[in-house]
């Protein structure tokens, strides 16, 4: 099993505005030149669309922290198999394919790709009430099968992986798909974890795109120092993925020609672990 960190994982996100093509044709790009890709993906935009036609309604919770987060019921967990695994998932597949990429799609279900502890009873938010929740449907990461991914990687196969993924006693459950990356990258050991968003990076105004941030400094412990939906897990991904040992991780715009070549060449913010909180505010999407 090679331990090198030769390895780039790219995490595409879900918002409408990021620009699929272009990242595949740029994880296209890395693999001629030697570059071994690992790209994992989100869907939110076909989430909510495959959700809306079925009459699905996805509810969110927010934990005692102030941090936003999905809601996964029986009803949710099943829209987000359908759209990751047999919407999004085999639209990046074809796509790399079609741009001579051996990409395999898998979720984290397949050969127990990544295992998670099923969140049983969580303490949340309604409106300045503290209640007790249960039957959410996801789980926080415990593991990866690294021997499966390498396996892949080392016959020259890009793998494609979303949610859902496999809870300790075999059901599944829903997982974020940012945490997915970032468990990946570690797990792998990974030289690099970029996350694509809908913004050009963290923004230090959230008006104004303008105003990404170089660095970005998130605490080792503690809630992240901006609380938005589109940024809060991005930055817990990151800290996942600094803290397991990944060097270098950016998050960085998914619009626009070639956006994983231009993350990778410093356009976009680059995280750092601190003691420091931010102030609280900023923005991806």
């Amino acid at each position: 099993m090679k331990k090198t960190r030769d390895i780039i994982v790219v995490k595409c996100g879900g918002n409408a505005s990021i620009d699929p093509a272009a990242i595949c044709a740029d994880i296209a790009y890395l693999a001629s030149v030697g570059r071994r890709v690992i790209l994992v993906h989100g869907g939110s935009a076909d989430i909510q669309n495959l959700a809306d036609r079925l009459d699905v309604r996805l509810k969110r919770m927010t934990s005692l922290d102030g941090l936003s987060a999905r809601y996964t019921d029986d009803a949710a967990l099943e829209v987000v198999s359908l759209a990751l695994a047999g919407v999004v998932q085999p639209r990046l597949v074809s796509e790399l394919i079609s741009n001579g990429v051996a990409a395999v799609g898998l979720t984290g279900v397949q050969g127990a790709l990544i295992r998670a502890r099923r969140r049983r009873a969580q303490r949340v938010l309604v409106g300045s009430r503290q209640v007790i929740v249960r039957g959410d449907r996801s789980g926080r990461i415990t593991g990866v099968n690294v021997k499966l991914l390498y396996t892949l990687l080392d016959a020259h196969f890009t793998p494609v992986i979303s949610p859902p993924v496999l809870a300790e006693d075999a059901n599944v459950v829903n997982a974020d798909a940012d945490r997915v990356a970032a468990s990946v990258a570690g797990a792998v050991r990974a030289e690099v974890l970029v996350l694509l968003t809908g913004a050009p990076g963290v923004l230090a105004d959230s008006s104004d795109p303008q105003s990404v941030m170089p660095v970005c400094v998130v605490p080792r412990d503690g809630p992240p120092p901006m609380r938005e939906a589109g940024i809060a897990v991005k930055l817990l991904a990151a800290r996942d993925a600094l803290t397991a040992g990944v060097p270098t991780v950016f998050i960085a715009g998914g619009n626009g020609p070639q956006p994983v070549r231009r993350a990778l060449a410093g356009k976009a913010t680059r995280m750092s672990l601190g003691t420091s909180p931010a102030p609280a505010h900023g923005s991806a999407r």
